[in-house]
């Protein structure tokens, strides 16, 4: 009897079909799994770096400013050094005169802890002739120089003696870490929340990274801080508590940009190496540079 041809072991008939092998995952799917895992891992590890340099950072901020006075005054002067030695190395080219910057910083620290605001100012104006002496002692004298070396004065050791001008007001200690709670906040918020919503550029010519969903979680997260914060001083009103988180959450945007500004003019990526991969004192202070003047005059209207 004629039946069908024997096939080996194993092997099914012409007429059998092969159940159909699960799809091969495609290169371009294998590829985007891999950049999710490597981004995730990349922005966990970047969560805990910045968890590791906040810390110690945020203990000698709080003892700072708790012990007041001349301590707090000296500190500041070294966070300001740093931020004009960077700032001015930034632009080594122009020949910036250090000595000047160093010195105008120093003496506007000391008026404001000493005096008050006609101090400040009288220092300022002191030093203009100062700069131009020193000026025309340098190797290479030069507008450029003179006019760098006072964007250090004038950016960063107003902003700071305005900070010492703040701290010495009543229930200054509490406003000043109220004022730094709605930076770093608002700062930290706008960098995850533009990581992971952000779609619109805020401003492509002078920081690419930066978007406007980012810009907006991070004001709201400025003025939550500061009421929270604000919440736990009974001697503050929420209504001026709401009024102060508004401009951090409005000017510190600012000072970053502007520190944006000053780096990309500069062709640097980070102003320095003091914190690691996070860049140095101006890339952290950048903020707190324009929303301490901001706060000053905020609190010193209520009081």
């Amino acid at each position: 009897m004629a039946g069908s041809p024997r096939t080996p072991a194993g092997m099914r008939g012409a007429g059998q079909s092969r159940p159909a092998a699960p799809p091969a995952p495609s290169r371009r799917s294998a590829r985007g799994g891999r950049r999710r895992r490597g981004r995730q891992s990349r922005e966990r590890s970047e969560l805990s770096s910045r968890v590791l340099v906040a810390i110690p950072a945020l203990a000698v901020a709080l003892f700072l400013v708790i012990e007041g006075g001349i301590v707090f005054t000296i500190g500041v002067f070294v966070l300001g050094a740093v931020c004009m030695h960077e700032l001015y190395a930034m632009y080594d080219r122009a020949h910036p005169v250090r000595l000047a910057g160093f010195v105008a910083l120093g003496g506007l620290l000391l008026a404001a802890l000493y005096g008050d605001q006609f101090q400040v100012l009288l220092a300022a104006v002191a030093a203009l002739p100062l700069l131009f002496g020193l000026t025309l002692l340098q190797q290479h004298p030069s507008v450029g120089g003179l006019a760098l070396t006072l964007l250090g004065i004038y950016w960063i050791g107003f902003a700071l003696a305005h900070a010492v001008l703040l701290r010495g007001l009543p229930h200054g200690e509490g406003i000043v870490l109220d004022v730094l709670v709605g930076v770093f906040l608002g700062d930290t918020a706008a960098y995850f929340g533009g990581r992971m919503f952000g779609r619109r550029p805020l401003a492509p010519s002078i920081s690419p990274s930066k978007t406007v969903e980012g810009l907006v979680i991070g004001m709201v997260f400025a003025i939550i801080g500061v009421w929270i914060a604000g919440r736990y001083q009974e001697w503050l009103p929420g209504t001026h508590a709401l009024v102060l988180g508004l401009g951090v959450a409005l000017f510190a945007p600012m000072g970053d940009l502007f520190e944006s500004f000053v780096k990309r003019e500069a062709d640097t990526k980070d102003s320095g190496g003091l914190f690691g991969a996070h860049g140095g004192a101006l890339d952290r202070l950048d903020g707190v540079l324009f929303a301490a003047v901001v706060g000053y005059y905020i609190w010193a209207a209520y009081v």
